[in-house]
């Protein structure tokens, strides 16, 4: 085991999650220009985000399974270009319904890649893994953050056709260029006798599960304030832009905990982090509604630290959790139980028109206190054992 991330291939990795997320970000930001091209409803509109929510989330539990029992390096070139190519087909598509079919596509690959991608970014961190997955998500925020603005000024200048399979391009090259470094990653992975050992661990399947539910109550929240902070700042008497403003702030935020709380992780322990983290989640989003102004600013930063920050932390957790199946771990933490924390706040919707919007903001906020309640329950995650001939430093992320 490296004590130290190996930079090329992490480097590798998170640019190749950077240009997934790249693909999926490109997704809401072409939904304005569909809905005017095939004078869409709402309803259909939501349908083509609810279709790459399932094809790119509820999927990657399945190709983490298929990664655990065949191994599939070449899902990290395949995955990027099959999402490249279904981006750039549903921004060409001359009806709805095949927009609808290659954005499912797009999911795929999206899917396809996480498991994978995750896998091989623990192989590469050595002991820093929650450092490690930080660097590897990192790519991911960046990918999803530039994907809105990169495709809009495209689609603004060449129309969406043209607009979608040119910055589809990019996507395409950083597929090559994980083909092409394929027998590095290659070399990246576990000897025989390190799989030998992981294959005769126990998976702790009840903590996985615990696990599981508290990443989506914290999605909920994500969810809910990813949908609803510009539509309130509106409702308030503010301008669209200010709304935009402080969603953009919460994502900058994520970005910057991303980075934070790895390190801080793997000195003070993923349980404790993960805790911590989510006790917070409450008050900010609460402060954020009753409060407002700079106070609200300041805890939508907050939230943004402590949920886009944590991703890691969980992922990690989910890895030492399911040793064996550290594919399939991956993809519970990054796909299905964030596939199921946005669905369920769709529910949200529901709340705020059946009451009010303010109702449907402290409902996101309240769900992060069931979370609380759940990490309290985490078991601490077996010690791996060192596969080293120098002595295992002190391990203070298990804790």
């Amino acid at each position: 085991m490296r004590d130290e991330i190996d930079r090329k291939g992490m480097a590798l990795l998170s640019g190749g999650h950077c240009a997934t997320d790249f693909a999926s970000g490109a997704v809401p930001a072409l939904l304005p220009f569909l809905t005017e091209k095939f004078d869409l409803s709402y309803t259909l509109t939501a349908v083509v985000m609810l279709v790459v929510l399932v094809s790119s989330s509820v999927m990657q539990p399945l190709f983490g399974l298929w990664s655990d029992r065949r191994g599939a390096l070449w899902l990290l070139p395949g995955g990027v270009a099959i999402a490249a190519v279904g981006i750039g087909l549903a921004a060409w598509a001359p009806s709805y319904w095949l927009v609808v079919a290659f954005v499912f596509v797009a999911g795929i690959g999206v899917a396809a890649y996480h498991p994978e991608g995750a896998k091989l970014a623990v192989y590469v961190s050595g002991r820093k893994r929650a450092s490690g997955m930080s660097l590897f998500n990192i790519g991911g925020n960046t990918g999803y953050a530039l994907g809105p603005i990169v495709v809009t000024a495209f689609v603004v200048s060449l129309g969406i056709g043209w607009g979608g399979i040119v910055a589809s391009v990019p996507v395409l090259v950083v597929a090559g260029v994980l083909l092409l470094n394929l027998p590095y990653l290659a070399g990246r992975q576990p000897s025989g006798a390190v799989r030998a050992e992981a294959a005769e661990s126990t998976d702790d399947v009840r903590a996985m599960l615990v696990l599981t539910a508290v990443i989506g109550f914290r999605s909920v929240a994500w969810f809910g304030l990813l949908t609803f902070v510009p539509l309130w700042v509106v409702s308030l008497g503010h301008s669209k832009a200010q709304g935009n403003h402080l969603l953009s702030l919460m994502l900058l935020a994520g970005a910057v905990g991303t980075l934070v709380l790895g390190p801080i992780a793997d000195r003070f322990g993923l349980r404790r982090t993960l805790l911590a983290t989510q006790a917070l989640l409450t008050p900010a989003i609460l402060l954020f509604v009753f409060v407002g102004g700079v106070v609200g600013a300041l805890s939508l930063v907050v939230v943004g630290m402590c949920v886009v920050g944590t991703f890691g932390v969980t992922m990690v957790l989910s890895q030492l959790y399911l040793p064996r199946h550290v594919g399939m771990a991956s993809g519970l933490a990054v796909g299905l139980s964030m596939g199921l924390g946005g669905i369920a706040a769709l529910g949200l919707g529901a709340v705020a028109d059946s009451v009010d919007l303010q109702a449907a903001l402290v409902a996101s906020g309240l769900a992060p206190l069931l979370g609380v309640v759940l990490c309290l329950l985490l078991p601490a995650p077996r010690r791996p054992k060192p596969v080293a001939a120098t002595p295992t430093p002190a391990y203070p992320l298990l804790d």
